[in-house]
């Protein structure tokens, strides 16, 4: 298993946190603004290079994971990273209110049926962890997936295995794991929600529920506190990366993304010399076509 790709904002596994304490501005000296818009598109270029080779050499696959509060820029942040990807290798999937049939199931049923194949960049914009968060957050919510039996005092901490589970599965199996939790300020969302309001061509994007899931804000901190601690895995790590600035927070994402490809000694696969032979044939024959 290929460890995690350094970053100041990996979160270091089963040591408790305190979300107070990290950053949720870039640091200074950082690039930020138009810099960092720059330095994206090298990086990004990268990234679809080595997905080419990703994808030739399927051996693995690679799952990208977001969570954040709303907006924290989950959308922008994956259409900047995977803009210059090839289409056919990357696969996004949005998950939200789980549907009657998923709700028969179990709850990491609906997300293992979009993991991406061998070869693949999959990308889950929020995922499984919606169900030790917004569910914890509501327990309420617990009624409507009819479990046989649910402990207030131990559902979290199980879910917590189950998940560290399916994850040390999939790295085992060739799934390189990387979770990106966006950091944005109480303040940075408030005055996105403003944006949100005053600009009609960004009325969509405004929930009626966004802000009574706002005034939630310290539950919801205590429950990504609990995720990140009980969840990030050299295998399948955690990154809380500051997202008040757009530009930086999408630098920070593409660079760690960028570095795992880089980790897995991605290569085009080569032919045997069978193949040479053959190789060999067909280009005598095609270049004797034009005699």
């Amino acid at each position: 298993m290929s460890e995690a790709p350094s970053s100041p904002y990996l979160i270091a596994p089963e040591e408790p946190l305190d979300l107070s304490q990290l950053p949720t501005s870039p640091p200074d000296g950082a690039l930020t603004g138009k810099a960092a818009k720059e330095e994206l598109k090298s990086v990004v270029k990268e990234i679809d290079e080595l997905q080419r080779i990703l994808y030739a050499h399927d051996h693995h696959s690679v799952l990208l994971v977001f969570q954040a509060m709303d907006a924290a820029g989950k959308d922008g942040t994956i259409r900047a990273v995977m803009s210059g990807i090839n289409p056919a290798g990357c696969q996004v999937h949005s998950f939200k209110q789980p549907s009657k049939e998923e709700l028969e199931h179990d709850f990491l049923w609906r997300t293992t049926k979009r993991l991406p194949e061998r070869g693949r960049i999959g990308i889950f914009n929020r995922s499984y962890y919606e169900e030790v968060l917004v569910v914890r957050v509501h327990p309420e919510y617990l009624e409507g997936q009819n479990l046989p039996h649910v402990d207030g005092n131990t559902i979290w901490d199980e879910r917590f295995e189950s998940i560290r589970d399916l994850e040390r599965h999939l790295s085992r199996n060739g799934t390189k794991i990387l979770k990106f939790w966006l950091n944005v300020s109480l303040e940075e969302q408030r005055q996105r929600f403003l944006a949100r309001l005053n600009e009609p061509e960004k009325n969509w994007k405004f929930s009626r529920g966004d802000l009574a899931e706002r005034a939630l804000w310290p539950h919801y901190m205590d429950a990504y506190a609990s995720m990140l601690s009980e969840t990030s895995r050299p295998w399948a790590p955690w990154y809380a990366v500051p997202a008040d600035d757009k530009p930086f927070m999408r630098l920070q994402v593409a660079t760690i993304v960028r570095d795992a490809l880089r980790g897995l000694d991605l290569q085009y696969p080569k032919a045997d010399p069978e193949d040479l032979e053959h190789f060999g044939r067909i280009r005598r024959q095609l270049e004797g076509e034009a005699d």
